[in-house]
């Protein structure tokens, strides 16, 4: 108990109360603990408390719609997350995975209620430090990069994949055909006159079995160098796509502010026009006429 009133009072958000006020909240309050890895919740999870660390790490990151995972923040100990589905009892916007053991403090609906009710100014707090988190999301959506083809497929290449990488490359190029050339002239020289050995006399059978050996063997290091190509060609064009993506969603975002800007100038206009013709309106000059039997 001891330790769970000592953690509140390093919480900004508990700062202010005083030592009776943090043990009755402590009583209400639950520790909670994670292993490194695990899900503490997800994207679109229920969200029915916050939770506040005592030790270890936590990532919050959101997979946008472009199938990109975006981190956000990564809350260490004192800090707390998981407090705007707590707020609006709406599902969870983010989710958070234990970057290391994590041990943690639980807070409920009832709880934040009771510190409320304790301290009303916490909640002031609690809008402020959701407010900086808000605005600091909020930059790094606007902010986003697309990915980048190499970084997706060239770091997940296993020891296979960089050899037939290396041997297709190798197969394809002209110091592959003239080693060949010259190994073949060599074979042959040996097995016709003037020199014949004869290790492998005409029609050279032997040879011919190491060229269809070498042949399967290429093969296979070309297809499997032809199926990561596949496969890097498959990210290109999902980067290309997110890049299409993300540049409609700007140009429609333009469209927007542009219709905004032409409405506001547009009632601007307008109000001055009515303004500057209800200042040329005089009213007409009143026509007294004489009595009757005066002078004219």
């Amino acid at each position: 108990m001891s330790t769970t009133i000592e953690m509140l009072a390093e919480v900004p958000l508990f700062a202010l109360l005083d030592d009776q006020e943090r043990a009755l909240l402590a009583d209400r309050v639950e520790l909670v603990t994670f292993k490194e890895d695990e899900t503490i919740f997800r994207f679109g999870d229920p969200g029915d408390s916050m939770y506040i660390l005592k030790s270890g790490e936590v990532e919050l990151s959101v997979k946008t719609k472009t199938g990109e995972v975006m981190f956000l923040e990564r809350p260490s100990a004192g800090d707390f997350f998981g407090e705007i589905s707590l707020l609006d009892e709406g599902p969870r916007t983010a989710t958070a995975v234990a970057k290391l053991d994590v041990e943690a403090i639980e807070v409920d609906r009832g709880d934040l209620d009771e510190l409320f009710r304790i301290r009303p100014a916490a909640a002031m707090d609690l809008l402020a430090a959701t407010g900086k988190r808000l605005r600091h999301n909020a930059m790094l959506l606007r902010n986003a990069a697309t990915r980048n083809v190499n970084e997706e497929v060239e770091d997940k290449r296993s020891l296979v994949m960089k050899a037939a990488d290396w041997i297709a490359a190798f197969s394809g190029s002209l110091p592959f055909l003239f080693l060949h050339l010259g190994f073949f002239a060599i074979w042959i020289g040996l097995n016709i006159p003037p020199i014949s050995l004869n290790f492998d006399p005409f029609p050279f059978g032997f040879l011919t079995l190491v060229v269809s050996l070498e042949a399967i063997i290429l093969s296979v290091f070309v297809l499997l160098s032809q199926n990561r190509q596949v496969e890097r060609d498959r990210v290109r064009s999902d980067v290309e796509y997110d890049v299409n993506l993300k540049a409609e969603m700007q140009i429609a975002h333009m469209h927007e502010k542009v219709d905004m800007v032409y409405s506001e100038v547009t009632r601007r206009l307008d109000r001055l026009e009515k303004q500057r013709g209800a200042s040329h309106v005089h009213p007409a000059p009143r026509i007294e006429h004489p009595a009757p039997g005066a002078e004219t």
